[in-house]
């Protein structure tokens, strides 16, 4: 284990600000692996704050990027568990990357759960520091999502659903996205289609793979 909090992946910055998740997934990746390509992203603890994660992310800057830092034009929260679980830090670190590094695009790849957590619409808040949200649709039905995700509370589905819609409302771009194909199984890509464009949000399906990349 180590607090790898920042990481490079194809030369794309990502950040894993937790391994805490509202879901279990039983396609995750960190069932069956601790790393990404050699990066173990299995913290040794919570409590990381975000001045740890700006302090990581300024070394990968500087380790990668010092000669032309436009190179990098995006970063992902994304990591072994859910960044919206840690609001406050996606939050400060985000304003962090907006304020020194301006232009440069931020995603959050999140599973949609956050409003149910902190019991209350987070979306607004986020606009200006998110300008793209990933959220995971994962299935057609309640039912199969259940199935799928593994879900810690009984709404999740229904939650995940109303958050996308919160996004399209506040005119976040947000994408709704699918594993397709895993150990054979397939969705029902074209009712999970129409579920986006309902939602208003963009589709994407991501194959599965057992390596998760």
């Amino acid at each position: 284990m180590a607090n790898t909090l920042v990481y490079l992946l194809d030369g794309k910055i990502y950040i894993n600000l937790t391994n805490m998740c509202t879901n279990d997934c039983i396609f995750c990746l960190r069932k069956d692996k601790s790393d990404v390509k050699g990066q173990e992203l299995w913290l040794d603890d919570e409590n990381s704050t975000a001045t740890d994660v700006i302090e990581q992310f300024e070394i990968i800057v500087k380790q990668h990027f010092t000669l032309d830092t436009s190179r990098f034009n995006e970063v992902t929260f994304c990591g072994y568990g859910e960044p919206m679980l840690k609001l406050d830090v996606l939050e400060e670190v985000a304003k962090y990357i907006k304020t020194h590094y301006p232009g440069t695009k931020i995603r959050v790849n999140t599973n949609g759960h956050a409003n149910f957590v902190y019991n209350r619409n987070v979306v607004p808040e986020l606009k200006g520091l998110v300008d793209e949200f990933s959220v995971s649709l994962n299935a057609a039905t309640k039912e199969e999502y259940n199935e799928l995700s593994q879900p810690k509370f009984s709404e999740a589905y229904a939650e995940m659903k109303k958050f996308i819609k919160y996004c399209r409302d506040e005119n976040i771009p947000v994408v709704a996205s699918v594993v397709e194909g895993y150990k054979g199984r397939h969705l029902d890509l074209e009712i999970c289609k129409q579920i986006s464009k309902d939602l208003g949000a963009k589709f994407r399906v991501r194959e599965w793979i057992p390596a998760g990349y």
